[in-house]
């Protein structure tokens, strides 16, 4: 029988035992009642793949034994790793965003404040709300198998993540480009490294964020004649980008 998967922190495991608690918790324990003796596949954060069986359930907190390691294969030489920024959109579209392109495979998100953003990400509420990005992401990890737990991280402006970026290629999508199509650009492109794509909120990027991801090495290209919604354009740039790259 195929055992559930989970990822957890590696500092979680210890002297051959894996103690979860919080959201992990009230997920097996909770949700999914699953009782003692029942098997886990645990994923920590490096990649590492454990079998257990569940020891001891407290009020609060599970006790894992650990009954196993399986060697995690490495990812395909040819394969660059996928990071999208996303200026910040209104109400719940980034959930939807970190959900559809962990699934799709996307290695990491830059959540941004683009000028045309109008919801804003406070100083004050930052860490809460990056806790709530890395636990959707972690789960979306979780249910398509994934081996890695994609990296959420935020900056605040355009600028910022620019002065952040080292990706190999560099990809703006932007409403006003319409000659260069990201189609062409990868046919014309040799396999990079790595790929980072820049994506506008709602009202698309202000002229001098363009300016800015421009300077900064950042192509424009154009997903086609539609104009698609913000979390769309982030789903379909991911889902051409590992396909083209699978």
């Amino acid at each position: 029988m195929s055992s559930r998967r989970f990822m957890i922190n590696s500092g979680s495991v210890r002297n051959g035992f894996a103690t979860l608690d919080g959201d992990l918790f009230n997920h097996i324990v909770r949700v999914l009642r699953l009782g003692t003796g029942e098997p886990l596949t645990l994923v920590d954060d490096s990649g590492r793949e454990q079998e257990g069986i569940i020891d001891q359930i407290d009020r609060d907190w599970i006790l894992i034994r650990i009954t196993g390691t399986n060697d995690i294969p490495d990812a395909p030489a040819a394969t660059p790793r996928i990071t999208i920024a996303q200026a910040m959109p209104k109400g719940d579209k980034i959930d939807l965003v970190l959900q559809k392109c962990t699934e799709l495979g996307a290695d990491s998100f830059v959540i941004f404040g683009g000028m045309r953003s109008v919801a804003r990400v406070s100083d004050k509420n930052r860490e809460t709300k990056l806790a709530r990005w890395s636990r959707i992401a972690t789960e979306a990890a979780r249910q398509s198998s994934r081996k890695f737990v994609p990296d959420v991280s935020w900056c605040a402006s355009a600028a910022e993540v620019t002065g952040k970026t080292a990706e190999t290629l560099r990809i703006l999508l932007w409403e006003e480009e319409t000659m260069l199509k990201l189609k062409n650009l990868l046919s014309s492109t040799p396999t990079p490294d790595s790929i980072m794509v820049a994506i506008g909120p709602e009202g698309g990027f202000d002229p001098s964020e363009v300016d800015i991801f421009k300077r900064n090495g950042f192509v424009p290209v154009t997903l086609g004649r539609n104009i698609l919604r913000t979390e769309t354009a982030a789903i379909a740039a991911t889902a051409i980008l590992t396909h083209q790259f699978l």
